[in-house]
């Protein structure tokens, strides 16, 4: 076992850690069941979460790796009471079927929106190719991606228009 600090959602956690612990494991153990084991490969997406706001892989993440690090899950975005505005995006386009691949998406969603302020649907399904959806033809996920752009841009007082990165505007 070795010791472990990082953040999880916002708050500090000191944990202990086998060495061959997966990030996936050791966020399942602890509650966090929006993440889901898909592959164990890191092909399929359903176990993406935001590792210093990047969507990684987290069953071929070792957790003793990880020291300092700050990892988001689709709980610490929000709720089915107070959802965050992508999740909201989603709800509306009906982007979600069973539901397996969604937290994920909505991940590598946030991670797109903080770089890119109104993705191109090109943008879009480059941020959504490591997500495998067994369910759709991947339409309305798009849909519900570039709604999050104007949720999110609204929520944030956005600039809108054109396809520009956060970078450039701010």
């Amino acid at each position: 076992m070795s010791k472990l600090s990082l953040t999880i959602n916002g708050a500090p956690r000191e944990l202990e850690v086998e060495p061959g612990d997966t990030l996936l494991d050791t966020l399942r153990e602890l509650g966090y069941h929006g993440v889901k084991r898909g592959c164990e490969a890191g092909t399929c997406g359903s176990c993406v979460v935001l590792v210093d706001g990047e969507p990684r892989f987290s069953c071929i993440l070792l957790s003793a790796t990880l020291a300092g690090a700050s990892v988001t899950t689709v709980e610490g975005l929000g709720s089915p009471e107070r959802p965050h505005p992508i999740m909201q995006a989603f709800a509306e386009e009906a982007g979600v079927q069973c539901g397996y691949c969604v937290p994920g998406m909505v991940l590598s969603t946030k991670a797109l929106l903080e770089e890119v302020e109104r993705p191109t649907e090109h943008e879009v399904k480059e941020a959504l190719d490591a997500h495998l959806c067994r369910c759709t033809g991947y339409v309305k996920q798009i849909k519900a991606v570039l709604r999050a752009a104007d949720l999110v841009a609204n929520v944030d007082g956005g600039v809108g228009g054109g396809a520009t990165t956060k970078k450039e505007v701010g």
